[in-house]
């Protein structure tokens, strides 16, 4: 029945410090007989000391919301967003001069940022990784060379701005990219290709042949996990997750501050 285990991080495995509990860590080591796969908006890199802290090391990862699959730290699956979009937003911040957002860029385990400001120093704290200061336009000549795109974008800033960057990214590549606002003041921008629920179904056919979506067990909180915990096996909500991710859950357990992974792996596994 319940033969692998997929879970969101952020707001959902972690707890109030923004890392992995005790009794989170004790509880997986009591059943690591079941494989256990970490999925993300992160980037990989952003993953690995919590894999580490789970004996985890090189298990299969689902990155950018499924945009990068990666198994021993190697691609099983890729899907960017085109340089022309990347170029395209970036010239767009550009013209708002007086109203520019924050701009995070990634591809695999690149992150490039035009300066250590708030927002990305907010980052770094909570993801324990640092990003690597290059001008906007700079990375993007860089991608021309590599023929690389951005496998996330996250536009961070005052909401009116974020607002107007929005209704840009909206209007004009809304049939091709996935905009997703956890905050007000972020848009986390990926292809419209996948999710992590495409994620899951391409580990699935490459790593465990021998399993089913039916027999995926998987955790979550917010919007980008409403498809995951719809179509799995068993999907199951954390307390503090949004209504829409609850109701499509097959359960709810408590609040990621509370270890609620933790304890239902506990019940369900007695």
């Amino acid at each position: 029945m319940h033969k692998i285990i997929f879970t969101d991080i952020d707001g959902t495995l972690l707890g109030p410090e923004r890392d992995l509990t005790l009794p989170t860590i004790e509880q997986f080591k009591k059943i690591n007989h079941i494989p256990l796969i970490l999925v993300s908006a992160r980037m990989p890199k952003q993953m690995y000391h919590l894999q580490e802290k789970l004996n985890i090391a090189g298990a299969p990862l689902i990155a950018f919301n499924g945009a990068l699959v990666t198994s021993e730290e190697k691609t099983i699956h890729s899907t960017e967003i085109p340089l022309e979009t990347v170029k395209a937003l970036v010239e767009f911040n550009e013209q708002n001069s007086e109203e520019k957002i924050h701009l995070s860029l990634f591809n695999h385990n690149n992150w490039y940022v035009e300066e250590m400001d708030y927002w990305a120093n907010r980052e770094q704290s909570n993801t324990k990784i640092t990003p690597e200061i290059k001008p906007n336009k700079e990375v993007i000549e860089l991608w021309k060379h590599e023929k690389k795109g951005a496998h996330k974008i996250m536009c961070m800033g005052e909401v009116a701005f974020i607002d107007k960057t929005f209704k840009f990214l909206e209007d004009t590549y809304g049939d091709s990219l996935h905009l997703y606002r956890s905050k007000d003041t972020y848009i986390e921008v990926a292809n419209k290709e996948v999710s992590k629920l495409t994620g899951i179904k391409i580990l699935l056919k490459e790593k465990y042949p021998d399993f089913t979506l039916d027999d995926v067990i998987a955790f979550g909180d917010n919007y980008n996990d409403v498809e995951m915990i719809g179509a799995v096996g068993h999907g199951v909500a954390v307390e503090n997750a949004r209504e829409e991710v609850k109701a499509v859950a097959k359960a709810v357990t408590k609040h990621h501050k509370e270890d609620g992974v933790a304890i239902y792996l506990k019940n369900l596994f007695k």
